[in-house]
């Protein structure tokens, strides 16, 4: 019986060697980035796990090269592209070269006590805007299922009772319940005349249809908004959090944004609300805003799925690898910002501005304008209207 056990072991082995041997080879040729592939299978995941995937890209760029170089996580290939160069090839290629598979989030912060608010409020806008929902009963219970869903979007993809992967995806099904109802009654009243049709991305979801006529069915409208709903959740609201907090520990920023928004408040009448013109005054709240997602960015990073063969600063990946992006190559790098260290919005003024491509906290490709805009809007009336309430207050 030994004998038989040691035997399905080593022919095991022989197997999983085989395979890593077949696809080493099936690279010849290929001049391929710099870098380290390390161990069999793992690779080196556990270096990019436990020593933070911050820590790791600058090893490797230092180690390898400040452009692009090679390494092995969670069993996959994976071309790690750097600098503002990087990113300007990565926005202008996404979809064309490859497709985005899984992002990471911010990691071992401490909680602010502003945060759960902000999830709430944030989620609350999101229903409002997309699906033309004020329940707030129904809001909170889907705080708890998109904070299940968001851990699961960054953790170790293992579908056990019990790990978060496992309770994201019976989060993301009690999700996608829920939007389904909401599409269906939605429908039923909209076929029914029962009130005038409202001004929502649900409604348009719904009449729209392609060339041929055919709209889309429940279920892909419902996976259509989780989408919108997920992209617009968390990262708002990590930002809105961490703006309280620097602006809190800073008089001198405290006051201007306590001024420029009292400013915008002079001219408004009780009850009226914010318009574009409103928005476009509070230009040094929004440069405060760019500071805090680039010292505490809501996309730390992507992996990215390559579709196509494709060639880079001098080096061929290839199709089947993935590709890793992170904003940590450019906006914590004392190339492109000065005193790196220091809180100061003053830096997004004028000549002073970061160069093209090196403060990119939303990413980039075909999603980067509406992710921008919505958490501008979103953010800025969030300070306006609730922040403006706790400056007020808040005393040094």
């Amino acid at each position: 019986m030994e004998f038989l056990y040691l035997s399905v072991i080593l022919a095991f082995l022989f197997i999983l060697i085989t395979i890593f041997s077949l696809r080493h080879r099936s690279n010849d040729g290929v001049k391929l980035p710099p870098g380290s592939f390390r161990w069999p299978i793992i690779g080196e995941s556990i270096e990019f796990l436990f020593g933070k995937p911050e820590n790791f890209v600058n090893y490797g760029m230092k180690k390898y090269s400040r452009e692009i170089f090679k390494t092995k996580t969670f069993g996959e290939k994976t071309a790690v592209i750097c600098g503002p160069n990087g990113n300007k090839f990565l926005s202008s290629n996404e979809r064309k070269i490859f497709t985005a598979t899984l992002e990471d989030s911010l990691e071992g912060k401490d909680e602010l006590k502003v945060y759960p608010l902000a999830k709430t409020l944030t989620l609350s806008i999101a229903c409002r805007i997309f699906l033309g929902m004020e329940n707030p009963n129904c809001i909170v219970r889907l705080v708890r299922y998109f904070d299940d869903v968001t851990l699961g979007l960054h953790s170790i993809m293992v579908n056990f009772p019990s790990t978060n992967f496992y309770r994201a995806g019976k989060a993301a099904d009690a999700i996608r319940r829920e939007l389904m109802a909401m599409v269906r009654e939605r429908r039923a009243t909209m076929v029914g005349g029962r009130g005038a049709m409202k001004q929502d991305i649900l409604s348009h979801m719904i009449v729209v249809s392609d060339p041929t006529g055919k709209g889309m069915g429940e279920a892909e409208i419902a996976d259509k908004m989780m989408g919108l709903l997920v992209a617009g959740y968390a990262n708002v609201a990590v930002t809105i959090s961490f703006f309280m907090k620097f602006v809190g520990e800073s008089p001198d920023i405290y006051n201007k944004v306590l001024s420029e928004q009292l400013e915008i408040s002079k001219d408004k009448k009780t009850g009226e609300l914010l318009d574009w013109n409103d928005m476009s005054k509070m230009k040094y709240s929004w440069n405060v805003i760019c500071e805090v997602m680039r010292v505490v960015p809501p996309r730390q990073g992507t992996f990215k799925e390559i579709l196509t063969d494709f060639t880079y600063a001098g080096y061929t990946i290839p199709k089947g690898w993935k590709v890793y992006w992170t904003v940590n190559t450019t906006n914590k790098n004392s190339k492109y910002f000065r005193d790196l260290e220091k809180f100061d919005p003053s830096r997004y003024k004028g000549r002073e501005a970061p160069a093209p491509y090196t403060n990119v906290p939303f990413g980039g490709g075909p999603g980067l304008c509406p992710r921008k805009e919505y958490a501008w809007l979103v953010v800025l009336t969030f300070i306006h209207n609730n922040g403006r309430y706790f400056l007020q207050r808040r005393m040094f």
